[in-house]
């Protein structure tokens, strides 16, 4: 085999063994990451215990944003903007701001920002009241499943869907 041919080869190979980019982040029609809500400020919140309804998620201000993963992300206030630019991985919702539970089950569809729940330091979103029951009758398992399915859907486009059932404010305050 050529030096050429080797370094190819060595090449492809490196690259198979580093995770795929970020996917498209889902975006509804508010034109922003997790419609307008700061994803930072659900790290401050209290989570209630499962089977419960979490506190209201924190909106974001359209003063404060960031440029990341192809989509606008505002927060509420500049210092949990620059939190998430410093980390944005830390703070971003998992398989791209869509629903978790949709992810477990084989496809991309949209999340509501109200419906979360932060597990072992990641912040996971889901689509409906109902699809929270199923998602949180096994977190665990569920969290497995959707791991494992990411990997087969993160190149797929984003949902394009608006979120379903959805009674909330989309888009950061507006000054």
């Amino acid at each position: 085999m050529s030096l050429r041919t080797t370094a190819i080869a060595l090449t492809l190979l490196a690259g198979s063994a580093f995770p795929a980019l970020a996917g498209d982040q889902y975006v509804d029609s508010s034109g922003y990451a997790v419609s307008g809500y700061d994803v930072v400020a659900y790290f401050d919140l209290d989570q209630s215990p499962v089977g419960s309804a979490q506190p209201a998620a924190v909106r974001g201000n359209a003063a404060y944003t960031v440029d990341h993963n192809g989509a606008k992300w505002a927060f509420s206030s500049a210092e949990n903007r620059d939190k998430f630019a410093a980390n944005p991985d830390k703070y971003s919702p998992q398989y791209d701001g869509h629903c978790a539970y949709g992810v477990a089950q084989g496809g991309k569809v949209p999340a509501n920002p109200h419906l979360w729940r932060i597990v072992d330091g990641k912040l996971y979103l889901n689509i409906t009241k109902n699809v929270v029951g199923f998602w949180e009758e096994d977190v665990p398992g569920n969290i497995s499943t959707a791991t494992t399915n990411w990997t087969k859907l993160e190149k797929n486009a984003a949902s394009d869907r608006e979120i379903p059932q959805y009674d909330g404010v989309i888009g950061p305050v507006t000054n």
